[in-house]
């Protein structure tokens, strides 16, 4: 009977982790969509001159009014913030001004671009940061860790915007091994080669401009493992530094590591903007740019809270990898069956 109440009250403790999490997330999500919601239409400009164009110059007053009406603009800004949550409610994000059609039919053929283009980077960011935080923490000090360390600062400085250029003047101009925008050739969308072909360039600006700035903080990491007193023991007993570094330190390091790869997502996600802007890539981030330039609100909150769901679900999941890989990271509130456990098993 006690094990079956012990097994409730772990039962009990992670449906209430679960509603504690989800909670949380609505909440940010609510102040997320609140926020950009008032900063767009606090915003200078007149949405209309998206929908209409020079027709707007033309209309009366009464057709002006009119207009907002149509598309949802008209009264107070709470106003139109309740009609418009109730309609995200249920799947309606409303129509996007600039192009004329639901927002998320403009989004939905995007999303996937994004999440190739940034997954790919992500993946190959904390994949060749590791590697090289490894290789320079087994030489530390060395001649090559030093050098290392000096041309990844300097490459980590390089504007991305610059390099991109620089990379399209030469690889796509000069060179034309490259295509420099675009996400696939015309008609070839399931084209894999094209596809990679088309990504190269924009993996290579991501990859630069993140690389080193992961890479050094696992680095270290590494290097403070190095210096605890288990390592000496290891040392003691005949491990060499390759073997302590992979098979203890970087075992000790890996939540640190799934904690950086969490709270990363929001740095790697605006490098894929960039890159998208950069080489004309159809993605969110190009679309999240442009629906702010043309002030298209509906288009704009629904990229915002596709984005805001990637980040506040991923820091969620990356909490939860970290207490499976190591313990300690859970709360550290004693459950009530277990300090009924402890005094029974004391008796």
């Amino acid at each position: 009977m006690r094990e079956k109440d012990i097994g409730l009250s772990r039962n009990a403790m992670i449906i209430k982790k679960i509603i504690k999490r989800t909670l949380g997330f609505l909440l940010a999500m609510f102040i997320l969509s609140v926020g950009v919601f008032y900063l767009a239409r606090l915003a200078p400009g007149d949405p209309l001159q998206s929908f209409y164009g020079d027709a707007v110059e033309s209309m009366t007053t009464q057709e002006l009014d009119a207009a907002r009406t149509r598309l949802g603009l008209d009264g107070p800004i709470y106003l139109q913030y309740i009609k418009w949550i109730g309609n995200a409610a249920q799947g309606e994000f409303g129509l996007s001004l600039k192009y004329k059609t639901p927002a998320m039919d403009v989004v939905s053929p995007l999303i996937g671009n994004t999440l190739i283009l940034g997954g790919t980077a992500y993946i190959l960011v904390f994949l060749f940061a590791t590697l090289l935080a490894l290789f320079c923490a087994m030489h530390e000090d060395t001649l090559i860790d030093r050098i290392i360390c000096k041309v990844g600062t300097a490459a980590y400085y390089i504007p991305p915007f610059w390099l991109g250029v620089v990379l399209v003047l030469l690889f796509s101009i000069n060179l034309k091994w490259l295509p420099s925008s675009g996400a696939y050739d015309i008609g070839k969308a399931g084209d894999v080669i094209s596809r990679i072909r088309h990504m190269i360039l924009p993996l290579i600006v991501m990859i630069l401009s993140h690389l080193w700035y992961y890479a050094y903080m696992i680095r270290n990491k590494l290097l403070d493992e190095v210096r605890k007193d288990y390592v000496l023991l290891a040392k003691s007993k005949g491990c060499t530094k390759r073997e302590i570094v992979l098979r203890h330190c970087l075992r000790n390091v890996a939540p640190t590591i799934v904690s950086i790869m969490a709270i990363s997502i929001p740095h790697v996600l605006s490098g894929t903007y960039i890159a998208e802007s950069v080489f004309n890539y159809p993605g969110i981030g190009a679309l999240a740019v442009q629906s702010a330039k043309y002030h298209d609100y509906n288009l704009l909150m629904l990229v915002v809270l596709i984005t805001g769901v990637l980040v506040i679900l991923s820091s969620i999941i990356a909490q939860s990898i970290n207490e499976v890989i190591d313990p300690r990271m859970k709360l550290t509130e004693v459950p009530a069956w277990r300090k009924k456990a402890a005094s029974s098993s004391s008796l």
